[in-house]
C-alpha cells in the first residue's frame, strides 16, 4: 500500500513536470511565431483626417476653460452619434478618397520595392473618382531604377486614377523623371526641380598601372562590350561610343518628358540645369506652387485621406548597405550642388 502511495506521488510529480514543460514549449513556440509575424513585411494605413482632428482637439482643449471643455466634449459626442446614425441609414454621401504615398529616393531608388507594393494595394480599392498623391523627394542617379519607379506610377494612369506628385524639397534628374508620370505636379516655392540631363564619371588608373609596370588585361567579346573602364586604356573610339550612349539615355529622358508634359519646351529645359519652384512654374515643369501639407490640409475638408506605407523586414546587411548608400548619396548631392553653384560664381 505504501508502495502504491509513493508511486502515485511520483506519477503526480512526473505529470506536473511534463505539463510544465509542455506549457513552456508552447510559450516559446508562440513567442517565436509572434516574432516571425512581427518581422514579416507589412502594409499600414493611417487616416490623416483623424490626425488633423487630433491636433485640433488637443489645442482646443488646452485653450478652453473647464466649462468650455465639458461643452466641447458633449458636442463631440453628439457629433459622433449623428455620424454613426447617418452611416447606418446610408444617408451620408461617400467622400472622395485621397491615397498618400511617400517616396524618398536614394542612389539606386531602392524605395521602388516598397512603392510597387503600395501601388498594387491602392489599385485594389481606388476608383477613377479618387486621387493618389505621391510626396516625392529625390535627386535621382541610376537611370533604370528610376525608370522602373516612373513605370510603377504610370499604373495609375492606365486605371484612369488621377495622380498628383508633390515636391517639397527636390525632384531632380531621375526624381523629375518620376514626377513626369503625374497628371499634376505640385512644388513648394523653393523646391529644386529639373536637372534633365545625364552624367557619368569614370576614374581611370591605366597610366598609374603603366608607371609601376603593372599589366592589366581586359578581354571582351563584342566591339562595344566595354567602352570606358577603371583600369583599361582609354581610346578615342571608346570615349565617343560612351558619349553616344549618354546621348541616347538623354534622348529617352526627353522623349518621356515630351510624352507626359507636352506643354514643356524641351529645348529650354533639357540642359541639365535645375530651377527653384517659381522659375519651374514659369517653364511649365510644375503646375502649381504649394506644399504637400497645404494641399492635403485643404483636401481634409471634403475628402477621406489615407496614408499608405509598405515596410519590408530589414536585415542587418540591408541596414549597413542603406547606411553606405545614404553616405554616397550625400557626397554625390554635395558635389552636384557645388558644381551647380560654381556656374553662377
Amino acid at each position: 500500500m505504501e508502495m502504491l502511495k509513493d508511486y502515485g506521488l511520483f506519477l503526480a510529480k512526473a505529470i506536473t513536470i511534463v505539463v510544465a514543460i509542455v506549457f513552456i514549449v508552447r510559450g516559446l513556440i508562440a513567442a517565436v511565431q509572434h516574432e516571425r509575424e512581427a518581422g514579416r513585411d507589412k502594409i499600414t494605413v493611417k487616416k490623416l483626417n483623424r490626425h488633423y482632428e487630433y491636433l485640433h482637439d488637443v489645442l482646443q482643449e488646452e485653450m478652453s476653460s473647464h466649462f468650455e471643455r465639458k461643452q466641447f466634449a458633449k458636442a463631440k459626442k453628439q457629433q459622433w452619434k449623428e455620424e454613426k446614425k447617418q452611416a447606418k441609414e446610408g444617408g451620408q454621401p461617400e467622400k472622395k478618397k485621397v491615397f498618400v504615398l511617400n517616396f524618398k529616393g536614394d542612389i539606386k531608388a531602392s524605395a521602388v520595392s516598397s512603392l510597387r507594393e503600395e501601388v498594387t494595394a491602392v489599385l485594389t480599392v481606388a476608383k477613377a473618382s479618387d486621387e493618389v498623391v505621391v510626396r516625392l523627394e529625390s535627386s535621382g542617379v541610376v537611370v533604370h531604377a528610376y525608370g522602373l519607379a516612373a513605370t510603377q506610377l504610370q499604373r495609375f494612369k492606365r486605371k484612369q486614377i488621377p495622380l498628383t506628385i508633390a515636391v517639397d524639397k527636390v525632384a531632380a534628374s531621375g526624381g523629375y523623371l518620376m514626377a513626369c508620370a503625374a497628371d499634376r505636379i505640385l512644388a513648394a516655392p523653393f523646391a529644386i526641380v529639373g536637372s534633365i540631363g545625364v552624367i557619368s564619371q569614370v576614374p581611370n588608373f591605366n597610366r598609374l598601372l603603366r608607371k609601376h609596370d603593372i599589366d592589366y588585361e581586359e578581354l571582351t567579346a563584342g566591339e562595344y562590350k566595354r567602352t570606358l573602364s577603371i583600369f583599361g586604356e582609354v581610346t578615342e573610339k571608346g570615349r565617343q561610343k560612351f558619349l553616344e550612349q549618354l546621348e541616347d539615355v538623354h534622348t529617352s529622358f526627353k522623349e518621356f518628358l515630351q510624352e507626359n508634359r507636352a506643354q514643356v519646351e524641351i529645348k529650354d529645359v533639357a540642359t541639365g540645369e535645375y530651377w527653384y519652384g517659381k522659375r519651374a512654374l514659369e517653364l511649365k515643369l510644375v503646375d502649381e506652387l504649394i506644399s504637400s501639407d497645404d494641399y492635403l490640409f485643404a483636401a481634409n475638408e471634403t475628402c477621406d485621406i489615407y496614408e499608405v506605407t509598405y515596410k519590408s523586414k530589414e536585415t542587418l546587411r540591408d541596414k549597413l548597405a542603406a547606411g553606405m548608400e545614404e553616405s554616397l548619396r550625400r557626397i554625390y548631392y554635395f558635389l552636384w550642388k557645388r558644381e551647380e553653384e560654381s556656374r553662377y560664381v
